[in-house]
């Protein structure tokens, strides 16, 4: 049975409805949630619980992530480390698949797009409740099929292994992350995508930040920008672009400013040509830049920390941004703010972060350091400060 959740989520829903989204009513609520009326009424006044699912499709009707709406602040954490060993079993066998149903491929095809969206959107729990289902279906899908129907499945395969990996690198769990990455790279040799190739170039990334072989990473990307296709389409343009804003990073975290700069020049000078953000595995254009110059800056650290709050001073990210982008983007402002003895922005930042993407803000490996810093600078306790403490585990 789904757990039942009950105390004082009523409560928080209504404040939601009626303070957050207002002029929201009960049954406006009821009809974008596809609940009953009944049921609405029933869980803000605490009569009921309100299970999983049915909090979920509140807390989209109401445009809020679900773990804002629940009593335990640890609920979504202690569900993703739960469930990722299920994760680990639904890789294990995948070429090797168990017998079972496999839904025709539109159906595949719209689950895995919705995977997708959740990665972007930081819905971590969300993920991690569907694909230990979806990837053995996918994996008996791909080695049933006829030749004719391989090489989409095996696609489809590449981009629900990573949006298990999204959950997998950010909570930690690191050798999980890194056969993920080894099957997104088996998957694409089969997918024959240039495009999606690009993608788990990417992607791979993580295992060089996981083992800090900065050196390592660099070359990697330059091979996958070598191999690449010529960026003439907006397709191929955002693919070679996220692979140099990739690489900026890469070379911030290595402290080596001069490749920073030369990746960042490549990228400004693609992002120019689409002039608007493009989706192609990894979101590319001139905001995603933007974002990725105060990520290179707070990496590169000293001098360069100033040219974060400078991009800050006149650009924030838009609402059209992946939430995940968008919360990193606060979460790296705020460490150059405390750094810079701003310590009253720098919260404000991390408050943002926190209502942007809770789940992704909470993983963040920066954010206990940053909250315990804050609460030492703090001349007088802030209970707020120490609510925020508390949320993310900080001492």
């Amino acid at each position: 049975m789904p757990v039942q959740i009950s105390d004082g989520v009523g409560r928080r829903i209504a404040y939601y409805r009626s303070v957050v989204r207002p002029k929201m009513t009960q049954q406006q609520l009821a009809d974008a949630a596809c609940v009953a009326l009944g049921t609405i009424r029933k869980i803000e006044r605490g009569e009921r619980g309100v299970t999983n699912a049915t909090l979920e499709a509140i807390a989209d009707a109401l445009g809020v992530d679900s773990a804002r709406l629940r009593t335990d602040r640890a609920a979504a954490q202690t569900r993703v480390h739960e469930a990722l060993p299920a994760l680990s079993a639904a890789i294990a066998t995948y070429d090797l698949p168990e017998d079972g149903p496999v839904r025709p491929l539109r159906e595949l095809r719209a689950d895995v797009a919705e995977a997708a969206q959740w990665r972007l959107a930081a819905q971590y729990t969300r993920i991690v409740r569907n694909l230990p289902d979806l990837l053995p279906e996918l994996a008996r899908a791909y080695h049933a099929a006829p030749n004719g129907d391989r090489a989409e499945l095996a696609g489809l395969l590449v981009h629900a292994y990573r949006s298990a990996d999204a959950v997998a690198y950010k909570f930690g769990a690191r050798d999980l992350s890194a056969r993920l990455v080894d099957l997104m790279r088996w998957a694409v040799c089969e997918a024959g995508d240039p495009l999606l190739t690009a993608a788990v170039a990417y992607v791979r990334t993580e295992t060089f930040f996981a083992a800090r072989a900065h050196s390592a990473g660099l070359r990697a990307l330059q091979q996958a920008l070598d191999a690449g296709p010529v960026p003439i389409t907006p397709q191929d343009i955002a693919a070679r672009g996220a692979l140099h804003m990739r690489a900026a990073v890469v070379a911030g975290r290595a402290r080596d400013s001069s490749a920073a700069d030369t990746h960042l020049g490549e990228a400004r000078a693609l992002a120019e040509r689409v002039h608007e953000d493009v989706y192609c595995g990894t979101a590319f254009g001139p905001d995603s830049v933007r974002t990725h110059e105060v990520s290179v800056a707070v990496r590169l650290g000293g001098d360069h920390v100033g040219r974060a709050l400078d991009v800050a001073s006149e650009w924030r990210p838009p609402k059209e941004l992946p939430a995940e982008r968008r919360s990193g983007f606060y979460i790296e402002l705020a460490r150059a703010q405390l750094w810079s003895g701003l310590s009253d922005d720098a919260f404000e930042s991390l408050k943002v972060a926190r209502r942007i993407a809770p789940q992704h803000t909470r993983e963040h490996p920066w954010i206990r350091e940053d909250a315990s810093t804050l609460r030492r600078l703090k001349r007088a306790e802030s209970e707020t400060l120490t609510n925020f403490a508390e949320w993310c585990s900080a001492t």
